[in-house]
């Protein structure tokens, strides 16, 4: 590992151009994916504050009787998506409706009747609300014949979820995109330093040396590039990061797991590049 490990570093040495650009290619394309990852993981935050007020709201009937509402409360509080189920009457909806809305007050105000129903308002369990779920819910709710309308959001619930899918595509697919062009330039700079040590590696095959042997310099090399480049990424994504919370509108950091992953990967894809190009060298050695 001592030999490998210098041969390694030396490699660095000789060709600091070369090992510039593999791991400028590296850094470039996590710090795609770090951008998409911000956006991706801002916009999730963004959706799970809106779940945490999603809710489907049965409107009852005026003349629902208070035991088939009991048993629609009971019924639902039974749903295993279903975090609690709160009873809205006439008279709290009213006090609700003049005491937020102002336009409601300067028209309904001097009303001597009420106008508005009662209601259920059904809370969902935070693993319970995605679109299905929630509509699941709805239809079950709706299906009562002691409930008039049901409410849930459902012209934006599905648009919110479809923003996060597409973000979370859009990272992966660009990800992808730019880790083979990685792939690419660093096999071609391995590739490039196998040939200059043709004759060192026909030496060593002579001698006995074991295929495993002769890789294990370039793998650590890719390794180190790799690792070098997805440090420079993070570097990079964190510094546009700041400059985006302190000039433009604030974000959310993303975790400490995925820019340890992202470290990783750089690692990943410098080895794995730097195996392709020794195996395909050795094969045809």
């Amino acid at each position: 590992m001592t030999y490998s490990l210098r041969e390694a570093l030396v490699a660095f040495r000789r060709a600091p151009l070369l090992a510039g650009v593999s791991a400028g290619m590296i850094a470039l394309s996590l710090f795609v994916v770090g951008l998409f990852g911000i956006v991706a993981y801002n916009i999730r935050k963004v959706i799970e504050g809106v779940e945490a007020r999603v809710e489907v709201v049965a409107y009852l009937r005026d003349d629902a009787s208070p035991a088939d509402v009991q048993a629609l409360r009971h019924e639902l509080a039974g749903l295993p998506a279903v975090r609690a189920v709160r009873y809205v009457s006439r008279e709290e909806a009213l006090l609700v409706a003049r005491e937020e809305l102002a336009e409601f007050s300067a028209v309904f105000g001097s009303m001597e009747s009420n106008p508005l129903p009662a209601s259920l308002e059904v809370s969902l369990r935070p693993n319970q609300k995605g679109p299905d779920a929630v509509r699941a819910v709805a239809q079950r709710i709706g299906a009562n014949p002691a409930v008039e309308e049901v409410r849930y959001g459902n012209e934006w619930l599905d648009k919110v979820f479809l923003l996060r899918s597409v973000a979370a595509t859009a990272t992966g697919v660009l990800g992808t995109g730019f880790a083979a062009v990685a792939i690419l330039i660093i096999g071609a700079a391995v590739r490039l330093a196998i040939f200059a040590r043709r004759e060192e590696i026909a030496i060593m095959q002579l001698v006995g040396a074991t295929n495993w042997f002769i890789r294990k310099p370039f793998l650590l090399e890719g390794l180190l590039t790799g690792l070098i480049g997805g440090t420079l990424a993070a570097l990079a994504t964190w510094l546009t990061y700041s400059v985006l919370t302190s000039v433009v509108f604030s974000l959310v950091w993303i975790p400490s797991l995925w820019v340890a992953g992202g470290i990783l990967a750089g690692g990943a894809l410098g080895a794995i590049a730097s195996w392709l190009a020794v195996r395909r060298h050795l094969r045809l050695a």
